[in-house]
């Protein structure tokens, strides 16, 4: 029954399914947030709505907006009515949350762009009201604090059930994510998730992590030119193959229709550039889940230089060393020695290019690789302490990257993403939940606690000055200034929410 409903619910994304009534819609900035229509519910058969839609869209006194009106159910943000008691302690009141922030899969919308999911789960809140892909990691590290072990196993099911059926898991449950994936941190989940139940999690997820594993590393199977690419697979010189990010469209994205399509024309006037190449830098920017920030464009200052697909991420490579090496244990598991030594051994030679394509002598500090070039990319930014975090940086590069953090990047209230402000919500003055953490828990794994717990005091002082002022818990902070709250990107600052939670409540339990 259930895949039945899944399959029925794949039907197109909305810009397909709607054509020029969702084009016109997105156009005509009816909605502040092109992901509002995106979302929308048709009341009706959809093809009854697009055939009314053409019948009477050239009378005079057509309203296209009570058009949509009467024939859509507009989405409500999660968690926007949610009174919060600000004497509560912070990590009462995200215990309270998690309810408000559950979705059950018999509540879910039929007919609009909503894939169902088989199990419960917690979305961020705010505009965002599906499962979002590497978001879960960061909120279960908070529900395995409040003990919502269940609500953990539910969430990794139905990201399984997601790779079973599609082969891949999408940025989140909607048709118009079904091109692009996100950061893999299904493999972490896995290992969170062990660290409960045991390693025979491990056997069970191993049939899910490989099918994930052949979604990134398509392409990367057969020898080919160094330095050249298909989909998110790079060829390197000596055989060595590493990851970018990459989406199969080149396409507005629905949920940005708009901003997309109105920077495709500037760019084209300034630049000559082809809209189909900018949609496709912007999608996998999207991806990577910084969307966006200084670090995609060769251009700091320039959303017009944005490169996404020429940029060799290093988290993307260390989140892909970090699943062969939990495929190599899954094996071993299973008796596979096979299976286990070569996964072992594409885990030592990704390492080895880490070392070799990441590291940037001259600075000390791990860089992203700009392949088309041959060269690091200008953005200095705080993905570089991911190789701390999965214990993959040499010891006195540690020390290196320890120093850089801090003369750079800790704040008053915690840690920047970038050095430079360009206004993209990615960069200076903001700071994010699931960084602090990648970086809090890198540092402490190579033994510089002080400066973890400097990190630790900062973030969380100022979570909880802001819920003491604004009874909130927000996406993203302004670390810089933390009187000033975090602003920039597409969208206004979502509230709930999700990482934010998870994050606190770990971070705060391990100060204990």
């Amino acid at each position: 029954m259930l895949h039945r409903l899944l399959t029925a619910s794949l039907t197109s994304p909305p810009e397909e399914l709607y054509g020029t009534l969702f084009r016109d819609v997105q156009c005509s900035h009816i909605f502040s947030d092109s992901k509002t229509f995106a979302d929308a519910i048709p009341l009706e058969d959809p093809v009854l709505i697009i055939e009314q839609y053409h019948r009477l869209k050239n009378n005079p006194d057509f309203d296209i907006e009570a058009f949509v009106r009467h024939h859509f159910r507009m989405p409500v943000h999660i968690a926007s009515e949610f009174v919060s008691d600000k004497n509560d302690p912070v990590s009462e009141h995200v215990r309270k949350l998690w309810s408000v922030l559950t979705r059950q899969p018999e509540s879910q919308e039929r007919g609009g762009s909503l894939i169902p999911l088989p199990h419960p789960y917690v979305v961020p809140g705010g505009r965002f009201r599906e499962i979002y892909y590497w978001d879960s990691y960061f909120t279960m590290l908070g529900l395995k604090e409040s003990g919502r072990v269940e609500l953990i196993e539910h969430m990794l099911n139905n990201f399984a059930y997601l790779v079973d059926t599609l082969g891949f898991i999408p940025t989140a449950n909607r048709t118009y994510y079904l091109s692009r994936s996100q950061p893999p941190f299904f493999s972490l989940m896995v290992r969170l998730f062990s660290e409960i139940e045991g390693k025979k999690v491990l056997k069970k997820y191993l049939p899910q992590m490989q099918k994930e594993y052949d979604y990134w590393m398509d392409g990367g199977y057969e020898p080919s030119e160094p330095f050249t690419a298909y989909r998110r697979v790079v060829h390197l010189p000596g055989g060595a193959v590493l990851n970018r990010y990459w989406d199969d469209k080149a396409t507005p994205r629905p949920e940005s229709y708009s901003e997309d399509t109105n920077l495709a024309r500037e760019v084209m006037n300034k630049y000559g550039t082809p809209p189909d190449e900018l949609y496709r830098h912007i999608r996998a920017a999207a991806e990577s889940g910084w969307d966006f920030s200084s670090r995609w464009f060769a251009d700091e200052t320039d959303f017009a230089s944005i490169h996404t697909t020429d940029i060799l991420p290093i988290d993307l490579n260390c989140l892909m060393h970090h699943l062969e090496k939990a495929l190599a244990e899954a094996y071993l598991l299973c008796d596979n020695r096979r299976l286990h030594l070569l996964y072992e051994e594409k885990a030592r030679q990704r390492n080895i290019a880490i070392q070799t394509y990441f590291w940037d002598e001259s600075r000390h500090y791990y860089m992203d690789y700009d392949f088309k070039q041959r060269d690091f990319t200008r953005a200095v930014t705080i993905a570089g302490a991911y190789p701390l975090f999965f214990k993959l940086a040499p010891k006195p590069h540690s020390h290196y990257v320890r120093a850089y953090i801090r003369l750079n990047f800790l704040k008053s209230g915690g840690l920047l993403t970038t050095m430079v402000r360009t206004g993209q919500q990615w960069d200076a003055p903001n700071g994010w939940a699931p960084l602090q953490w990648i970086v809090y828990k890198g540092l402490r794994n190579y033994n510089f606690h002080r400066t973890a717990n400097e990190l630790s005091d900062e973030w969380l002082g100022l979570i909880e000055k802001e819920f003491r002022h604004s009874g909130k818990m927000l996406e993203k902070y302004n670390v810089s200034d933390t009187n000033l709250i975090a602003g920039g990107g597409e969208y206004e600052i979502q509230e709930g929410f999700g990482w934010t939670n998870g994050v606190y409540l770990r971070m705060k339990n391990r100060k204990r």
